[in-house]
C-alpha cells in the first residue's frame, strides 16, 4: 500500500506510535506507588529485549531489571548523553586512562565527557573513515588503558564501528569495553554478553521509537564491582543525580532514586512492547533492508556516500550533495514535498544530507520518501534518470 501523508526520515527522534502517544497522555500517577512500580517492571523487561539480553519477568518484585546473563538495566530520566555521562562518571577515577577513537561528532562527545572525569587518549579519524584497527591494537598493547570507549553507530557520518573486532582486542588486552549504543541498540545487531561489554547506553527516541528525554544503561557484574570498589577506595569522581549506585539500590524495588520521567516511561514501555511484537532480529533486518535500498538507489543515481563501504550504517545513510546543491534542497523538500531528512553537522554542514532508517519506518514510507527526494532534485535542476525506486527495497 502506498504511503500517504508526510515522510519523516530522520535518524531520531523518530515517529512514535499512537499507542505510545496515548500512554504518555495517561493521567498522572504517584512515582512511589505500586502503579509506577508496575510501569518500571514492564519497562525493564522491554529494555532487556532491546539490549539483546536474556529475558526477565514483567512482574514487579521479581528483579525485572536482571537476568541470567548477569546484566542489569537502569532507566535514566535524561537524554542518552546523561546516561553516557552516568557510565563514565561512575566507572572511572580521575587518574584512569581511557582510549577513545572517533570518526564523527558523537564519538567526539564521548571523548569530551571522558575529559571531565578521567585521562583521555583521543584518536581522531576523518569523519566516515573506518578506525585503523592496527593502530588501536598497538595502543591497547601498551597496557596503560583502563578502557576503550566508542560511539558504536556514528549517525553524524553514517558509519558503524566493527564492535566485534574491538571487543576481541579488549578481551585480549584486559581492558573494559564500553559502548555508546544510542543509535544502534534496537536497530542494529548489538551483543553485550558475547562482546563482554561492561556498559552500553541507548536512547529511547532512536531505534526503539520511544519519547525523547529518557534513556537506559545495561551494565554487567564487573562494571558494578569496579564502581563499588572505586567508591570504597575514596578516589571516585563526585556524582549526585547520576549516582549509579543509588540507581542500583532503588532498582531492586522497581524504583528510581529521584523523581522519574513517569509519562515518558509509560510511553517507552509501550514502544518496547511493540519492538517485542515485531521481533528484535526482524527490526534489525528491516532497518538493514531500508538502508541497503537507500544506499544502492542513491549510488546508482550518481551520489557519493560519506562512510566507508562495508561499515555503512543500517540506521542512517550519509549522502553528499551534488555540486551546486546545499540545504536549500532540504528546506524545499520539507516545505513543498512534506518530507524530512536531516542535514549535516560542523564542517560538513550544507554539504551532505542524512536519511534515517530506524525505528518503525516502513518500506512504503521510505519508497515514497525517495520518490519525493528525486522529484525535488529534478525540480531544482539536477536531472536524475528514471528508476524503479520500489525495486531497490524489494
Amino acid at each position: 500500500m502506498a504511503h500517504e501523508g508526510d515522510c519523516f526520515l530522520v535518524p531520531g527522534p523518530v515517529r512514535m506510535s499512537d499507542a505510545c502517544l496515548e500512554a504518555m497522555a495517561t493521567p498522572v500517577i504517584t512515582a512511589r506507588g505500586t502503579e509506577f512500580r508496575d510501569v518500571m517492571a514492564d519497562l525493564n523487561s522491554g529494555l532487556r529485549t532491546a539490549f539483546n539480553l536474556t529475558p526477565s519477568s514483567r512482574e514487579r518484585g521479581t528483579e525485572s531489571w536482571s537476568g541470567e546473563d548477569g546484566y542489569k538495566v537502569i532507566a535514566v530520566s535524561g537524554s542518552g548523553t546523561a546516561a553516557m555521562e552516568m557510565v563514565i562518571a561512575n566507572r572511572f577515577r580521575p587518574n584512569d586512562r581511557v582510549l577513545v577513537p572517533t570518526n564523527g561528532k558523537f564519538g567526539e562527545r564521548v571523548a569530551d565527557i571522558c575529559k571531565q572525569y578521567c585521562q583521555v587518549k583521543h584518536i581522531t579519524y576523518e569523519w566516515g573513515r573506518s578506525f585503523d584497527l592496527m593502530e588501536l591494537e598497538e595502543q591497547l598493547g601498551r597496557g596503560t588503558f583502563e578502557a576503550l570507549l566508542i560511539c558504536h553507530n556514528e549517525t553524524s557520518s553514517g558509519i558503524t564501528q566493527d564492535a566485534a573486532a574491538l571487543a576481541q582486542m579488549c578481551t585480549e588486552h584486559g581492558v573494559a569495553f564500553i559502548l555508546d549504543g544510542i543509535t544502534s541498540v534496537g536497530g542494529l545487531p548489538v551483543h553485550p554478553a558475547k562482546w563482554n561489554v561492561e556498559a552500553v547506553v541507548m536512547g529511547a527516541q532512536k531505534c526503539t521509537s520511544g519519547p525523547s528525554g529518557i534513556a537506559a544503561i545495561a551494565v554487567n557484574e564487573h562494571f558494578v564491582e569496579r564502581v563499588q570498589t572505586i567508591r570504597q577506595q575514596g578516589d571516585s569522581n563526585p556524582v549526585y543525580y547520576l549516582d549509579l549506585l543509588s540507581a542500583l539500590k532503588k532498582g531492586n524495588d522497581d524504583q528510581t532514586p529521584w523523581t522519574p520521567a513517569i509519562n515518558l516511561a509509560m510511553g517507552w514501555a509501550v514502544s518496547l512492547r511493540e519492538l517485542e511484537e515485531e521481533g528484535l532480529e526482524n527490526r534489525w533486518n528491516r532497518c538493514r533492508r531500508l538502508a541497503d535500498g537507500v544506499r544502492r538507489l542513491f549510488s546508482d543515481l550518481g551520489f557519493m556516500l560519506l562512510a566507508d563501504g562495508g561499515q555503512q550504517s543500517d540506521t542512517v545513510t550519509a549522502i553528499m550533495y551534488p555540486e551546486g546543491f546545499n540545504d536549500s534542497w532540504r528546506s524545499k523538500l520539507k516545505d513543498e514535498y512534506q518530507t524530512q531528512v536531516i542535514g549535516a553537522q560542523d564542517h560538513l554542514k550544507g554539504k551532505m544530507f542524512r536519511v534515517g532508517s530506524m525505528g518503525t519506518t516502513s518500506i512504503d514510507e521510505m519508497v515514497e520518501g525517495c520518490h519525493r527526494m528525486i522529484a525535488c532534485f529534478n525540480e531544482m535542476g539536477h536531472a536524475l534518470p528514471n528508476v524503479d525506486v520500489a525495486s531497490y527495497f524489494a
